[in-house]
């Protein structure tokens, strides 16, 4: 409970200062403002798809009588007026929301018609509010359809010295229409645009079946229809879920075709682009990569837009693969882009919820209904009083002279009239109110007519008020109107986004694509430190490393190439050659690239060449074969391959190919202790991942070097001078057996490394 402290310095009335516990005045200030900021802000209403500003924008433009027929008006009048009347924030801001519902490649239906600079695709900026004209357009008018006709409610505006409309009436399906967007305290939306014709047509299906399932009405509503048009490549499973949750997204591409230069040359020609994506920064993007190399296959790209967007992407040459050099465009530029999809909207104008399609037409359809009734409702009172007045008319006709009489000769007419022909005081002041030019009997005729007329009308009203079937077979009617007015016959109302399957393109294509193809020097160091070195290096004396550390293995390459590195914990790392440092300096250690152990080493790395195949082995003398294709990583994690524990270690990592020579068949391994083993390569088990078999049995020491080779061929090694010394089939005999023996000493001229060199 907050107590009233009083401060140093007097008594004086209104000094007191009263303590408030942080954190409820916090929790308290903060919800009053993120309830704000959903209500009045950030979240669309479900019912007309408008928040506050835009609601406010039209309404006064009704008020100014700005209908698409009428002279267009300054905005600085219409953002004055909805400012100083309806919406007390920035004028910026205003004039912002009002320039984006003019603009047809921001929203899918314009709600106000400008005149004068709007800004444009490319980014560019509106001219100021003193320079532009804006009026309504025909969807606007049907927004506001029946405002003044007791259709929705109002309430006092910020002063309260005016109304303002709580919700449009909406004969237009304007949420998902011209969709949404907006981020509000803990919740956002993000609702693209759609045809309005598709969602009339599914509203009437909902009428027919109130309940049809989601898969029927996304046959009518297939996705999102965008102002600057696409193609739309997300598969159906995926568009379909979206719809039944109200949360997803759709990957939107560019649009483009191949356009002969002639003598076999093309360009390509990129005509619609994604949606809210701004053509000029495309470009840029486009030249950065250029600049950049990270677009090989492209050699230009020009702006030849007019009123139609026009970008001209040059091919390097005629060789060049268009499919391929566009899926290295979509993968690294705007040229694809995913349009998210949360339709997080206020219910009823006053709960946040995201809801599915079928919920979200559901509120729309019966906003509609609920807008009919009172329309009705408001059109019998007006015909009651009407026809309350005629039938005076009518007495009075019937009673001509009398009526003369006592107009003429009462001293009190209208009490008289009263109780002479049983007149309420309406039918009275109306009569007395009567011109004698009104008299004639054509009058009588045309007031009699006018009843009847009334009258029919009346029983109409009456009947649609009593049958709800009635009433939305009228509701039906008038979408049916509205879909016909924007049908898919019409320039506006066609769809712009198509639907297609994005091309199956190898992935590793497209990724070799982006990379410009030059030769490379890889060089690794015992410590771990990676470079690229340009060209291919012929002598690697020269090179240079850190202090105490030196050359581990150096090798030709190209940038195109995969890296692939083998460590002591049997994991294996991938690391795109393109992504080494270059050769200034000492390079940078692998633990910057790749999450290596910090107890791990590397064994070896080389270039990665898929189809082939690897023995490795761990110091104890287990082992396995092992696809290259298999040990690939696309994470900075690496891949775990081969099973080791401490203190065992994988130490080994050996090619099983022919090159010139014949296929192997049998391997040679050699341990610490010298003895050497030789049996079938077959007796080694290919797997994708685990500790292996034992290869050559040990009572101390470890596995030091293993070799296969074609026993046709025998088996051959390295002295330190480079001297090649080779042991035929027959000459074998004696080290020949199975996995997992001991072997004997190695023969005679063996280097003294225990390695085959």
């Amino acid at each position: 409970m907050s107590k009233p402290v009083q401060p140093p310095g007097g008594d004086e009335p209104g000094r007191e200062i009263e303590s408030v516990d942080l954190k409820s005045a916090l929790e308290e200030r903060y919800l009053a403002y993120a309830l704000s900021t959903i209500m009045h802000r950030a979240l669309p209403d479900a019912r007309d798809g408008m928040k506050p500003v835009h609601r406010r924008i039209l309404y006064v433009m009704r008020l100014l009588k700005l209908d698409p027929q009428s002279a267009y008006r300054k905005c600085a009048k219409i953002v004055g007026d909805v400012m100083g009347n309806f919406h007390p924030h920035g004028d910026q801001a205003i004039y912002d929301a009002l320039v984006r519902l003019a603009q047809d490649f921001s929203v899918r239906y314009p709600l106000v018609d400008g005149q004068g600079n709007f800004g444009n695709i490319d980014g560019d900026n509106a001219a100021a509010y003193r320079y532009t004209e804006a009026r309504m357009t025909e969807v606007g008018t049907l927004l506001l359809d029946g405002i003044n006709e007791d259709a929705v409610d109002f309430r006092p505006n910020y002063n309260e010295e005016d109304e303002e409309p709580v919700v449009l009436p909406g004969a237009f399906p304007n949420l998902l229409a011209n969709g949404s967007a907006g981020i509000a305290v803990g919740m956002a939306t993000a609702i693209p645009p759609h045809n309005a014709a598709e969602l009339c047509e599914a509203a009437l299906h909902l009428i027919k079946f109130p309940n049809a399932t989601i898969e029927k009405l996304v046959e009518f509503v297939p996705g999102p229809d965008l102002p600057t048009g696409g193609i739309i490549v997300e598969p159906r499973d995926q568009i379909l879920d979206a719809y039944k949750t109200g949360r997803g997204g759709f990957r939107v591409r560019a649009r483009w075709h191949k356009e002969e230069t002639g003598r076999g040359g093309y360009r390509i020609i990129v005509t619609e682009i994604p949606y809210q994506v701004q053509k000029s920064k495309l470009i840029e993007k486009i030249a950065e990569l250029l600049i950049a190399r990270k677009v090989p296959l492209l050699d230009d790209v020009r702006d030849e837009s007019a009123e139609d967007v026009r970008i001209v992407l040059e091919p390097k040459s005629r060789t060049v693969d268009p499919d391929l050099l566009m899926e290295s465009l979509f993968k690294l530029t705007d040229l694809e882009s995913r349009q998210p999809l949360n339709m997080n909207v206020l219910s009823g104008g006053i709960v946040p919820k995201v809801m599915n399609l079928r919920d979200v037409l559901r509120e729309w359809l019966d906003h509609r209904r609920d807008v009919l009734i009172r329309r009705s409702r408001y059109r019998l009172a007006n015909i009651e009083k009407r026809l309350e007045v005629l039938s005076g008319f009518l007495v009075a006709y019937l009673n001509i002279d009398e009526v003369i009489r006592i107009v003429r000769f009462e001293d009190e007419p209208k009490k008289e009239l009263i109780k002479t022909f049983d007149l309420s005081d309406v039918q009275a002041d109306a009569i007395l109110n009567l011109r004698l030019r009104a008299l004639n009997k054509l009058e009588e005729v045309e007031i009699r007519k006018e009843f009847d007329q009334l009258t029919e009308e009346k029983d109409q009203i009456e009947r649609l008020l009593a049958s709800e079937e009635a009433q939305w077979k009228t509701v039906g009617w008038e979408i049916g109107n509205v879909r016909d007015r924007f049908g898919k016959d019409t320039e506006l109302g066609r769809r712009r986004t198509d639907f297609g399957e994005a091309q199956e393109i190898d992935l590793e294509a497209v990724q070799q694509a982006m990379i410009e193809k030059e030769p490379v020097t890889v060089v690794v160091s015992d410590k771990g430190w990676l470079r690229a070195m340009k060209g291919h290096l012929s002598d690697y004396d020269a090179l240079t490393f850190k202090e105490g550390d030196k050359l581990k293995t150096a090798f030709p390459a190209h940038t195109t190439d995969k890296l692939l590195v083998f460590t002591t914990t049997g994991k294996f790392y991938t690391i795109g050659i393109d992504k080494l440092p270059g050769g200034r300096g000492h390079g940078e250690p692998i633990r910057l690239m790749v999450d290596m152990d910090n107890d791990a080493d590397i064994v070896t790395a080389f270039v990665h060449r898929p189809g082939r195949k690897l023995l490795v082995a761990s110091s104890a003398g287990n082992g396995f074969i092992v696809g290259e294709s298999d040990v690939s990583a696309n994470t900075r994690k690496g891949k775990q391959v081969m099973n080791v524990k401490m203190p065992d270690e994988a130490v080994l990592c050996r090619f099983v190919e022919a090159g010139d020579q014949a296929a192997p068949d049998h391997v040679a391994v050699v341990g610490e202790n010298r003895k050497l083993l030789v049996f079938p390569l077959d007796q080694v088990p290919e797997m994708g991942r685990g500790k292996g078999v034992r290869l050559q049995r040990y009572k101390d020491g470890g596995i030091k070097d293993a070799k296969m080779f074609a026993m046709e061929e025998g088996l051959s090694w390295q002295d330190s001078s480079g001297r090649t010394f080779t042991r035929a089939k027959d000459e074998l005999t004696e080290w020949m057996g199975v996995r997992a023996g001991a072997g004997r000493m190695v023969p005679k001229g063996f280097p003294r490394s225990g390695t085959f060199g």
